[in-house]
Parts: C-alpha cells; structure tokens; sequence
C-alpha cells in the first residue's frame, strides 16, 4: 500500500535525521571536531583517502533534504531555482582573483574596502559575489561587508587542486553548456555523437580552434598544468581513492594504469600497496609530466623500480600485456560508445585468463524504482525516496552532462557497461559500489 503524503514527508525527515547523526558520527570517529559553516580549518575526514561510511550518510541526507523542500516549496520557487543560479559565476570570479588567498592573511576578516584594492575589483560588485556564495555557506560576512575565509572558501585557495577543477567548470565547461540548446538544434550537431561535435567544441571553432578538445587543452601550459591538477582532485571530489581501501589488492601483484595522466590514482597506490608493480600507460608528453610528480611525491617507487612508464595511444595499440589488473579511472566516460569500444578491445588483446579489468566511474540509475535493481549491486535509496538518491547523486548526472558538454561522451549504467564490454570479449565479475562512484571488474568471457 503506498504511503499518503504526510506519511512520505514523515519518512524524509527520519531519514534527514538518522543519515545526519550517521554523518556527526563519521565526523567524530576521524578527529575532536564536527564541521559547521563557521569551521575555519579542514577537517580530518575532508581529504580521507576512505569516504564510503562518510558518503553513504551524506547521499541520502542531501537527496532527502532536496525532495522534502521539493515536495512542499511552490514549484514555481523551486524551478526558477533551477535557472537562476549563478553561484558558478561567482565561484569563478573569486577563483580566477584570488580572493581566498588573499583573505588568507586576514582571519579576522577584511572589509571590501581593503580587499577591493588587493583583488583589484569594484568593492560594492565584490560585496556582492561574496554575500552570494556567503549565503552557501562559502566564505563567512563576519561584519556588515567584512569577509573572511572558512572551512569551504579554503578550498578555493590557488594551492588547493579543486580550484583547478572548479575553475575548469565555471570558466571553461561554463561556455559549452551555453551552447547546449544551439548543438542540439543545429544540424551538423544535433544527432552526432562525434567527439568534435561537443557543445564544447561548437563553442571553440567560433573562437578558432582546430583539433580536439584535448588539442585545444595542450595548446596552453597553465591549462594543461590545471587539467592534470583538477585530474587530482576529481579524487577526493568523487571519492575515487576508497578504492585504495575496497578492493582486493592483495589478491593482485601486476597494475597497469590505462590513462594514467600524472599518477592520480597509481602514486597514492604505490603507497597504500607497496608489493604492487605499476605500469603508468599515457601518452608521451604526459608521461614526461607524471615522472617529475613520481620523483616528487612516491621517490622511492622510483628508487625501488616499483613503476614503470609505458608511451600508449590507446586507440591504436594494446597495453602492456599480461598484467593482474588493468584500471581506467574517468578514461571511459570521456568517449563515444564507438571509441569506448575501441580502447575495450585493445585492452582485451592484453588480458590473459588472471588479469581483471577495472572500470572506474560514476553509474548512472534511473529516477524509476524498478524490480530488478537489485542484480545491479548498485545501492538502492529507501523509500519514499527517489531510487538513486536524487540530488543525493547530483554530481553523477552533472558529470554526466559534463562529459556531453566537453566529449560528446556519457556516463553509463551499469547495463551500458556490460553491453560495451560484452563486445570485447569482456564478462562483467563484480561491482564495487564506493557510495558515489563505483568500480566495475570484467575479466575475459
């Protein structure tokens, strides 16, 4: 028998309740403190490489938050929130002027009028940006027009990797998804699935460029430099480092890191699993990169030969075969079905009968409550929630867009997978569900 309404919003505000109490609970396993939006140091937990208890009390506790407001503000209130919001603006102004650091020397706070003068913007348009993101709960109005950083504007600061990322968002991707609804009506774009028919990349060619996206991002250093950092942090952003923590590493000896950019995921498990041998795949002048990061971060997996560098073109030619575990982490969700297909394949050519391949990316689950989720190995939202979350898994289908806007590419479900996988030769063995992304091991059918 379905719940009535007031039953459904009962039901929201215990699982509102329960999942906070879990999150204080997480909180105070990892240090003396719980974080406010007054907090003005990270947290212990903030940058945990193990996130999934911390992540599976927020994903409920933020969807059930969203729906209940859903369920009884005025709908208009609620869809004029969807397109007026230009929080991203603000983020990147104060991203692209330091204004984090610069409020770093002030703790107390400084009013507009000084710190106008140090970022060099109008300070009654400057009081603005910072009262909006200040009522997010990012950077605290400690006085009428007088700002200081807190635990959420620190992560805005020019030393912080997710500044990069954010930057990359509000700045760059900001300009495809403007494009969004033109690719979608022009012919040349509207049923294409190339990579070079992105909104993205629409929006480039009208200011010149030639060749691809990742063309367009090698042409600058300071870009390529902020994509390999915002790489990092996509990390603690989606979790990916529970990984370290929820698979079965001991079962392995061998890792080849398919797309492995500068070590974001191999250099942590270098250290979390120092019986691993690692093979860093990318391309050439990524690879150049990534041995300055080993020789600074993991020297002694250098010193030890524990890693190794590997120049791949994966779409031409196989990895290093013969290896327990070929990973790809967020290497999937940047293509096309076609070119996805392609990497697959010749990632098969290298797998012998022990090897496994981890696909590493959000899954994407329907809105719909269906009976045969459960195969999935997906976690499943009680009810009257909605099944995937909602807005508890926000940045799943945000990036999914995102992959659309910059790519032409998707996330997928964990059926899509299978299907692409089945096509190389590929069974899928096992999900491993991290709360936001998930890990999905094939081994040869």
């Amino acid at each position: 028998m379905a719940m009535s309404g007031e039953a459904q919003l009962e039901a929201l505000l215990e699982i509102i309740n329960s999942s906070a109490r879990l999150a204080i609970a997480e909180y105070k396993n990892h240090g003396n403190s719980v974080p406010t939006i007054h907090s003005t140091e990270f947290h212990p937990l903030d940058f945990a490489t193990d996130t999934v208890a911390l992540k599976k009390a927020i994903r409920p506790l933020e969807g059930a938050c969203q729906q209940l407001c859903a369920s009884l503000a005025p709908p208009q209130h609620t869809v004029i929130n969807f397109a007026q919001c230009y929080d991203w603006a603000c983020t990147g102004a104060a991203i692209r002027k330091g204004i984090a650091d610069a409020l770093e020397k002030y703790p107390s706070g400084l009013h507009v009028r000084e710190l106008s003068q140090i970022v060099g913007l109008e300070k009654a348009k400057l009081a603005r940006i910072l009262r909006v993101l200040a009522s997010k709960g990012c950077f605290s109005e400690v006085d009428t027009d007088t700002f200081a950083n807190n635990r959420l504007s620190l992560i805005m600061k020019s030393s912080n990797d997710c500044s990069c990322l954010t930057g990359i968002h509000a700045q760059d991707v900001s300009q495809g998804a403007g494009a969004l609804y033109e690719t979608l009506t022009d012919p040349e774009y509207a049923t294409s699935y190339e990579p070079d028919k992105a909104p993205m990349i629409y929006v480039l060619k009208q200011k010149g460029l030639k060749g691809s996206f990742f063309d367009w991002m090698k042409a600058d250093a300071k870009r390529r430099e902020d994509y390999h950092r915002a790489m990092i942090a996509l990390g603690p952003v989606m979790g990916s480092l529970s990984i370290l923590h929820h698979y079965p590493w001991n079962e392995v000896a061998t890792v080849c890191d398919v797309g492995a950019s500068i070590g974001s995921v191999s250099i942590p498990l270098s250290k979390a699993h120092p019986h691993l041998r690692i093979t860093d795949q990318d391309l050439p002048e990524v690879l150049e990169a990534a041995r300055d990061v080993w020789q600074r971060e993991a020297p002694e997996a250098l010193q030890e030969q524990r890693v190794e560098f590997v120049t791949l073109n994966f779409f031409e030619e196989a990895p290093v075969a013969g290896k327990d575990v070929y990973y790809l982490r967020n290497i999937i969700h940047d293509w096309p079905d076609t070119e996805a297909a392609v990497i697959l394949r010749n990632i098969s050519k290298a797998m012998g009968s022990h090897s496994r391949l981890l696909i590493h990316d959000y899954v994407i689950t329907g809105a719909n409550r269906r009976p045969d989720e459960k195969h999935l190995e997906i976690d499943i939202a009680p009810e009257p929630m909605l099944p995937n979350f909602g807005a508890g898994n926000s940045r799943k289908y945000q990036q999914d867009l995102n992959m659309w806007i910059l790519h032409n590419a998707k996330e997928r479900s964990v059926d899509d997978q299978i299907a692409l996988a089945s096509a190389a030769g590929l069974r899928l063995a096992k999900v491993y569900d991290l709360a936001e992304t998930a890990v999905l091991e094939f081994r040869l059918a």
